[in-house]
C-alpha cells in the first residue's frame, strides 16, 4: 500500500513534467516576439480578398524628445513598425500570363490599422460584406477597382496606413520598399497583407517586420511585466533576507520543514530574477532569448512543484503535529480538538483561513479572467492585460509569506510535535533536548510501527 506522502510526491512529480511541457509549448509559440518573420507564408481567402495576418502588438506612442537621425542609437523614445526585406513571390503560371511592358500586373497592399479602426477596412461602412472593390462600388466612386476598400479616419487622415507593392510585367517577385511607420498614439495595431486579383492566388510572402515601443522591443502587453518582475525580485530578496536572519538566529533548532521553505524561497528568488533578465534581454533585442527563457521556465516549474509539495506536507501536519509524516491525515483535527493542543489548533486555524481566502480569491479571479478574455477578443484592453498573470504570482508569494510567518524558526521548533497521549504544557516546555524529547521520539516511532501494521 502506498503511503500518503509517496502518493503526494508521485502526483507532484507528474505535475512537474506536465507543467514543464505546457510552459515549453507556450514559449516556443511566442518566441518571435516583436520581430515577426515571414518564410514562404501563404495568403488565405476571406470574402472576395486574399489576406495574410502580419502581426499585432500593443504599441505606445513615440516620445516627443527623440532624435532626428535614423541610427540605431537614436531609436530611443521612438515607436514604429518597420518593414525589412519583405517580398512577394507569385507563381510562374501567374507571371507568364502577363504582358512585359505593363508597369503593374498585380498589387499587394500592406494595411496597418489601430484595432478601433477595424470597421474602416472592407465594405462594412458601405453596407456590404465585400473587402475588395467591385465594379458596382467603383462606379459610385467609393473605392478603386481591384483594391481593398478602406475609409480614412477623419480625425487622423493618415490612418489606416496603406502601402502598395506592384508586380511589374512578368516578374515573379515584387519587393516592398523598406519603410518605417511611426506610431504617434497608443493602440493595439494590426498588420495585414492583402490582394484582390484572383490571378495572384498562390502568392507567398517572405521577410520580416520589426515592432518597437518607445523604451524597447518588448510588446506593450508585456512592458509592465518587466517592472513587475523587478519588484517581485526585490520582494523575494527581502523575504529571503528576513528568513535567513531568522534561520541563522535559531540554526541549532532547525527542522526539515525549514529547509523545504528555504528551498522554495531560493527558487522564487531565482525565478523572478531570471524572468526579469529575460524580459530585459527581450526588450533590448526584440527576440526571446531561448537559453534564459528555458532557465526561467525550469525555475518556475520546479518552484511551483515544490510549492505544491510544501502546502501538502504543511497541511498534513509535517513539523507541527509530528516530526515526520506517516498515516496522520485523519489525526490532525483530533489532535487539535481532544488533547488540549490549543497552539496547534490556533496555528491551523490561521493557516486554514489563509487557504480559504486564497481559494476564494482564485475562484473570483478565474471568473474575472474568463470575463476579461470573453469581452476583449481583439486585445483592446492590452494595457491592463498584464495584471492577469501578475495576480497568480502575487497570490503564490502571499501564501509563502504566510507559511514563513506561521512556521518561522524558533527555540522550540518541535513545540507542536506532541504525541496523542502526552498532556504537557506546550507553550512552556522545550522539546528540543533532554528526556522529554527522547520520549516523544520513541512514542512517534511506536505510532509509526502501529500505523504500518494496520495498513
Amino acid at each position: 500500500m502506498e503511503s500518503g506522502e509517496f502518493r503526494g510526491a508521485k502526483a507532484c512529480g507528474k505535475g512537474f513534467w506536465i507543467s514543464l511541457l505546457l510552459f515549453l509549448c507556450m514559449i516556443t509559440t511566442q518566441v518571435k516576439g516583436s520581430i515577426h518573420e515571414y518564410r514562404n507564408e501563404a495568403f488565405t481567402t476571406k470574402s472576395n480578398a486574399f489576406f495574410f495576418h502580419g502581426g499585432s502588438e500593443g504599441l505606445y506612442a513615440s516620445k516627443a524628445s527623440r532624435h532626428l537621425d535614423s541610427s540605431a542609437s537614436s531609436q530611443s523614445g521612438k515607436s514604429f513598425i518597420r518593414f525589412e526585406g519583405v517580398t512577394f513571390r507569385r507563381t510562374k503560371e501567374s507571371a507568364s500570363r502577363q504582358e512585359d511592358m505593363q508597369p503593374s500586373t498585380g498589387v499587394v497592399e500592406a494595411i496597418i490599422l489601430d484595432v478601433k479602426d477595424r470597421e474602416r477596412i472592407g465594405g462594412a461602412f458601405l453596407k456590404t460584406s465585400a473587402i475588395c472593390c467591385n465594379h458596382t462600388l467603383a462606379e459610385t466612386g467609393s473605392c478603386k477597382l481591384g483594391e481593398v476598400i478602406f475609409q480614412k479616419n477623419s480625425d487622423n487622415p493618415k490612418w489606416p496606413r496603406v502601402i502598395k507593392t506592384d508586380f511589374a510585367g512578368k516578374n515573379e517577385e515584387a519587393k516592398l520598399e523598406a519603410d518605417e511607420i511611426e506610431i504617434n498614439s497608443n493602440g493595439m495595431y494590426y498588420l495585414y497583407f492583402m490582394f484582390c486579383n484572383p490571378e495572384l492566388k498562390g502568392t507567398v510572402i517572405n521577410g520580416r517586420t520589426v515592432w518597437k515601443n518607445p523604451n524597447g522591443y518588448l510588446p506593450g502587453k508585456m512592458t509592465p511585466l518587466m517592472t513587475f518582475f523587478g519588484i517581485m525580485s526585490l520582494a523575494y530578496l527581502v523575504l529571503g533576507l528576513a528568513w535567513f536572519l531568522r534561520f541563522v538566529q535559531f540554526w541549532k533548532d532547525i527542522i526539515h520543514l525549514h529547509y523545504h521553505i528555504t528551498a522554495v524561497i531560493a527558487l522564487g528568488m531565482c525565478e523572478m530574477a531570471v524572468w526579469y533578465f529575460e524580459y530585459v534581454n527581450f526588450n533590448s533585442t526584440g527576440l526571446r532569448p531561448m537559453g534564459i527563457t528555458l532557465w526561467a521556465v525550469t525555475f518556475t516549474t520546479v518552484k511551483k512543484t515544490l510549492s505544491r509539495l510544501l502546502l501538502l506536507v504543511v497541511s498534513m501536519g509535517f513539523g507541527v503535529v509530528r516530526p515526520t509524516l506517516g498515516g496522520i491525515t485523519s489525526k490532525v483535527l483530533l489532535l487539535g480538538l481532544m488533547r488540549r493542543n490549543m497552539a496547534k489548533l490556533e496555528l491551523y486555524r490561521k493557516f486554514t483561513n489563509a487557504l480559504a481566502v486564497s481559494v476564494l480569491l482564485s475562484i473570483a479571479w478565474i471568473g474575472f479572467e474568463l470575463y476579461f478574455n470573453a469581452t476583449d477578443p481583439l486585445s483592446e484592453l492590452w494595457q491592463v492585460a498584464w495584471i492577469i498573470p501578475a495576480f497568480w504570482t502575487l497570490l503564490a508569494y502571499s501564501l509563502l509569506v504566510v507559511i514563513c510567518v506561521l512556521w518561522a524558526p524558533s527555540r522550540n521548533p518541535t513545540r507542536y510535535a506532541y504525541s496523542e497521549g502526552e498532556d504537557l504544557d506546550e507553550e512552556g516546555i522545550s522539546l528540543t533536548t533532554g528526556d522529554i524529547a527522547n520520549k516523544l521520539e520513541r512514542n512517534a516511532l511506536v505510532e509509526d510501527l502501529e500505523e504500518d501494521k494496520r495498513e
